[in-house]
């Protein structure tokens, strides 16, 4: 679950913001300038949603527009290719949640729970509060790429592009770009395609070029990354099994389970699932002689 603490803060937060733009927007002494300074930065404030907008990268998007103006041609029409392909792809995916969770809904089995297609990420309920810093930076990132996309194609098609921003709505950070209407309206369905699925298709090429490292990262680390070595502890659950002094701590490596070998996270899956399903072989031992002797030592 969310921390309370982290709920009161954010709260805390955003209304400390609202209320001092409320009183300085009503004062009569710091209006002008506060509006005027609020303007001059590009800035906009609203409830629980903070924007700013700048034109400081109009010049990088039109260098990047006129950079090899085929390739641009070929790498945009690949990602109109790619976004109707998504598009009909999303349809199938949204179709077969819906079954699911209707399914989950009429019945009992909670298996079924664990088999949804797409899942939403809630900060606190499917995901670690201790990773939220990485989620946040992730997001933010793949929103950049996403509107850097959208720029670049505009511009190529001749669209001018107001300005890029970014926002914050409660704590979920995004980008943004602002296009001229007028000139989105007057170019052919085919070239608005091309700017609308830029986004989502630099944020296919972002994905695969991030699972690219990531499968390369012990390549790239080389020798002071090693894998096949066991499955690390990385947190251990307090009053669990696991737990105390016999138990396993953090930073523990993991290379066997009984007789079953583990060289990594998948083994260690495939270990626990074996052997709850296998038999064990236990021992009678007398109750007495568990119990602590006072007599022995004497």
């Amino acid at each position: 679950m969310i921390p309370v603490s982290l709920l009161v803060f954010v709260m805390a937060g955003w209304c400390a913001v609202y209320l001092a733009d409320t009183l300085l927007r009503s004062s009569v002494t710091h209006r002008i300038s506060y509006e005027s300074w609020l303007a001059s930065r590009g800035l906009m404030l609203s409830p629980f949603h903070l924007r700013w907008q700048t034109t400081m990268f109009n010049r990088l998007f039109a260098y990047c527009a006129r950079i090899n103006p085929r390739a641009l041609y070929l790498w945009f029409n690949s990602g109109l290719m790619f976004g109707i392909v998504a598009m009909v792809g999303s349809v199938v995916l949204l179709i077969k949640t819906l079954q699911q969770t209707f399914a989950q809904m009429t019945t009992d089995n909670p298996r079924i729970g664990g088999q949804q297609a797409l899942q939403v990420v809630v900060p606190g309920v499917n995901l670690p509060t201790s990773q939220l810093a990485y989620f946040f930076i992730a997001l933010l990132l793949s929103g950049i790429i996403h509107e850097l996309g959208h720029a670049v194609a505009a511009l190529r098609e001749q669209v001018r592009v107001n300005g890029f921003g970014m926002f914050v709505f409660v704590v979920y950070p995004g980008a943004f770009v602002d296009l001229f209407t007028t000139h989105l309206n007057l170019i052919s369905p085919a070239q608005q395609l091309r700017i609308f699925c830029a986004g989502v298709w630099h944020n296919f090429v972002l994905c695969v070029a991030a699972l690219a490292f990531l499968f390369l990262l012990p390549l790239f680390l080389f020798p002071m990354y090693s894998t096949g070595g066991g499955a690390l502890v990385t947190e251990v659950v307090q009053g669990s099994a696991a737990d105390g002094p016999r138990g396993l701590s953090v930073g523990d490596i993991v290379t066997g389970l009984e007789d079953c070998p583990v060289r990594g996270v998948e083994d260690w899956t495939s270990c626990l699932s074996h052997l709850s399903h296998t038999p064990q072989t236990g021992y009678c031992v007398p109750v007495a002689s568990l119990q602590p002797s006072w007599a022995h030592g004497r």
